[in-house]
């Protein structure tokens, strides 16, 4: 059996640890609005008709752009954006 602790303690550095992109997603949203969203990371599911769901669909299977978003979130959270 797994102890809860170890996965912590296997990305200690890991700042996108623990958060899921649901999570991300929305807080972007929030923050930025679809249109402005769409600007900084430019694909389809949030520049036409954009919605949580078909935009997490879209980036569970788009690993390049789950990265941009991914990203875009860290950005926010240092304030480096």
């Amino acid at each position: 059996m797994l102890n809860q602790n170890n996965s912590k303690r296997e990305q200690p550095n890991n700042p996108l640890h623990g958060v899921k992109l649901l999570d991300m997603l929305e807080l972007l949203v929030e923050h930025y609005g679809w249109e402005e969203l769409a600007n900084r990371i430019s694909i389809n599911c949030f520049k036409n008709d954009p919605s949580i769901k078909s935009s997490l669909k879209f980036l569970r299977r788009t690993p390049w752009a789950r990265d941009k978003v991914e990203r875009l979130y860290l950005k926010l959270m240092t304030g480096k954006n």
